[in-house]
């Protein structure tokens, strides 16, 4: 299994996914009612979808996970491109001198737009994944495991190829409510069985996420933290 889509809920897919689209040079894969989907390549390294499927709530405060973008030594002219887009300034309480900008997307999502650091080499456009934790070090642990991706770093995960955006578990200023996380990550299956990967979710510190949405493609759970993440079934050809 593997990490595929960084997904974000929108009020409007259409016009918050080809804003990504444009930040991150995707390739569009759908654009259809309710839901828009882009590809990331990472020329070495892998791939990874960003998907924008249609929800009715409105973007809450705090969220647990968000997009760190490089800008490198061309950070201001990046924030620039990115206010041409439809992002705006976002105040969040950061010190003035602190080496990224922080914006919000045109639903209100924060980014940030990274300046230079030797840790995003080769990441593409999007630098990093911060993820909020209760334990970081025992996240880091599960997040290895159901993703395939090495850490890098102290909290810090990387795909083996060592190329594309790093998943930084980082510690949380409070505990994860009930509020679903605007943000979340898919893991793809490649032929393994369901319900053994459930019981391994389960015996790696994470639990199945019951919902009333009816019968999907996917299942739902939580990681040790209560942070969501989705994991697909196998494309027909993984299931043999």
């Amino acid at each position: 299994m593997y990490l595929e889509n960084l997904v974000i809920d929108a009020l409007d897919p259409q016009q918050l996914g080809r804003f990504w689209e444009a930040v991150v040079g995707g390739e569009r894969l759908t654009d259809a009612p309710g839901i828009f989907e882009t590809r990331m390549a990472i020329e070495g390294g892998p791939a990874i979808d960003l998907c924008f499927p249609h929800v009715p709530e409105t973007v809450t405060p705090g969220p647990r996970l968000h997009v760190d973008l490089l800008g490198g030594q061309a950070r201001d002219e990046v924030v620039e491109r990115l206010l041409g887009l439809g992002a705006r300034h976002l105040d969040i309480g950061q010190a003035d001198d602190v080496p990224w900008v922080v914006l919000a997307d045109p639903e209100g999502n924060p980014l940030c737009v990274m300046g230079e650091r030797a840790a995003y080499a080769d990441t593409g456009p999007i630098a990093g994944l911060p993820l909020d934790s209760a334990d970081p070090e025992r996240d880091t642990a599960f997040w290895s495991w159901l993703t395939g991706w090495v850490e890098v770093s102290p909290q810090t995960l990387r795909h083996p190829s060592r190329r594309g955006p790093l998943l930084q578990l980082c510690p949380e200023e409070s505990p994860k409510g009930t509020t679903k996380n605007r943000l979340h990550l898919d893991i793809r299956l490649e032929g393994e069985d369901q319900d053994a990967v459930e019981a391994d979710i389960a015996a790696h510190g994470g639990r199945r996420l019951e919902t009333d949405w009816g019968e999907l493609p996917w299942r739902s759970y939580l990681d040790p933290s209560g942070n969501e993440f989705c994991v697909l079934r196998s494309y027909p050809s993984a299931e043999g």
